[in-house]
């Protein structure tokens, strides 16, 4: 395997498609325990299953003390992603305890962990969308990530390259306006879609979450996020960024202001 080379591995898991790009060799069992932990994770915190530790501690059938300790691990998680973010990130919908906006983070960075307990630094890792980038695929070689047009899921807004860090989007392609209002409970439609690119991938995911739910005026709070920049694509169709966006975009954009 030459170093600007990388095989590629593909887990559908949690309701949608991870795939992992990697450049060092990974045994094959390192390979198999990833895969095992993302149907462990899908098994304690999937919404859709009636015996997940998370549906069950939603309907009081067992106590948070009761749980597998990442259940607590996670929601603590949240409580930090909701002041950060002014509480528009929650891990409530529709008045059930649903934490599905910062899990497929979280359980990236628990595989990011695994391949690099295994050796493995040159990798990327892609959870539905939001990708985590470990060190660059090599000398002078970064990694690629493409921006979808939520107008048109074909063409690529923009093009982000780097390596050690994470781009996390959230919106309405996929899934439809799934991301609610906390304050009002309603459907949050003025975004069609929020990408955020910073060193962490729990926080990005978190925050581009946050940022379908708040809203244009989003572009704004995020300009204040120190470490992160972002791209939002408005129902308007406006593309927004915030002043540090360094990667070209494939129309004209406002920032901010």
């Amino acid at each position: 395997m030459t170093e600007s080379s990388a095989s590629r591995r593909v887990i559908e898991v949690m309701g949608t498609v991870f795939s992992l790009e990697l450049v060092d060799v990974v045994p094959e069992a390192v390979l198999g325990a990833v895969e095992a932990d993302l149907r462990w994770v899908d098994e304690v915190f999937s919404t859709y299953r009636a015996d997940s530790a998370l549906s069950r501690l939603a309907s009081g059938r067992v106590s948070l003390c009761e749980c597998p300790v990442e259940v607590g691990e996670v929601l603590d998680l949240c409580a930090v992603a909701s002041v950060q973010t002014d509480w528009w990130f929650s891990a409530m919908a529709a008045g059930k305890l649903d934490p599905t906006g910062l899990v497929k983070g979280w359980a990236i960075r628990r595989v990011d962990a695994i391949l690099r307990g295994a050796g493995s630094a040159r990798h990327a890792i892609n959870g539905g969308g939001d990708v985590l980038l470990g060190t660059s695929r090599g000398p002078g070689v970064p990694w690629t990530v493409g921006i979808a047009d939520p107008r048109d899921p074909a063409r690529l807004l923009a093009t982000v390259k780097g390596a050690e860090m994470a781009v996390a989007t959230s919106g309405t392609a996929e899934r439809g306006a799934h991301i609610l209002d906390p304050f009002t409970g309603a459907a949050a439609d003025q975004v069609l879609s929020a990408t955020v690119v910073g060193a962490d991938i729990v926080d990005a995911d978190a925050y581009a979450t946050a940022a379908v739910a708040m809203g244009p005026a989003a572009i704004g709070w995020l300009q204040t996020v120190a470490g992160y920049d972002a791209l939002l694509v408005t129902a308007a169709g406006q593309t927004l960024t915030t002043d540090q966006w360094q990667w070209p975009v494939t129309e004209p954009r406002l920032s901010h202001a």
